[in-house]
């Protein structure tokens, strides 16, 4: 047992391994110091785990994303923030499963992998680019007049980060490695989604922001990683 674990850590960056505690470490203090919700802690740990093994290229992300979904559809609905709720239960929930059958049909011997990754990365080119901004900028007009009839918060922002996120869930369980730009453009609007929501309703669950902060910067390494693998994934078919 202790030799697999050893194993499977090796696989880990020194920044995987970094992030992970750090972040980890600042969601424990915050949940302590500010007496956040027990959900909230679960969401923000659960969540984290999923992105970093995204970015590795990990199937196993996808039972963390489970839970994340469904914790963090809740806390969303609790502060009137009824596009994220809805994103998470209706779409990111049933989307964990088809990720799971997706990614193993793609999946990557262990022979065949770079540092542990389990799928082989694809790049989006120009005409998918202009079928995301299309999509984008219809979805987002949309969804925004469907907030404003429910009488959400924060109607503009929302919609777009909801939309955002629908797009690069899609894209994500294609194994497109531009699904990290998109999730970049997500984590910016949806820290300032939960900044502005905690400010204006007194709420305690900060956590939300530190999870999402984590993102980010996750986000800009999951690209680079994918990035990374996809030259490589080049290099070896060549």
């Amino acid at each position: 047992m202790a030799e697999r674990m050893k194993g499977y850590l090796a696989e880990w960056s020194v920044f995987e391994k970094a992030w992970v505690v750090i972040f980890t470490g600042i969601t424990v203090y915050l949940y302590f110091a500010f007496q956040d919700t027990l959900l909230g802690l679960i969401s923000s740990i659960a969540g984290m785990l999923c992105v970093v093994l995204v970015a590795k290229g990990k199937v196993s992300n996808y039972v963390f994303g489970i839970i994340q979904t469904v914790t963090y559809g809740y806390i969303a609905y609790g502060y009137g923030l009824y596009g994220e709720s809805m994103l998470n239960w209706l779409f990111y929930f049933p989307m964990q499963f088809i990720g799971i059958w997706l990614w193993m049909k793609h999946y990557k011997k262990k022979e065949e992998s770079e540092q542990g990754e389990n799928v082989y990365v694809k790049r989006l080119n120009l005409k998918g680019w202009m079928i995301v901004i299309g999509a984008f900028a219809i979805g987002a007009f949309v969804y925004a007049e469907v907030l404003t009839l429910l009488a959400a918060q924060q109607v503009r922002i929302d919609s777009m980060a909801v939309v955002l996120s629908v797009i690069a869930q899609i894209l994500m369980v294609q194994r497109y490695a531009e699904q990290w730009v998109i999730w970049i453009l997500v984590n910016l609007l949806t820290i300032s989604l939960w900044v502005i929501t905690m400010v204006q309703t007194g709420g305690n669950d900060w956590n939300m922001v530190i999870m999402w902060t984590a993102f980010l910067v996750n986000s800009v390494y999951g690209y680079r990683n994918w990035l990374k693998l996809s030259k490589v994934q080049v290099s070896a078919d060549k």
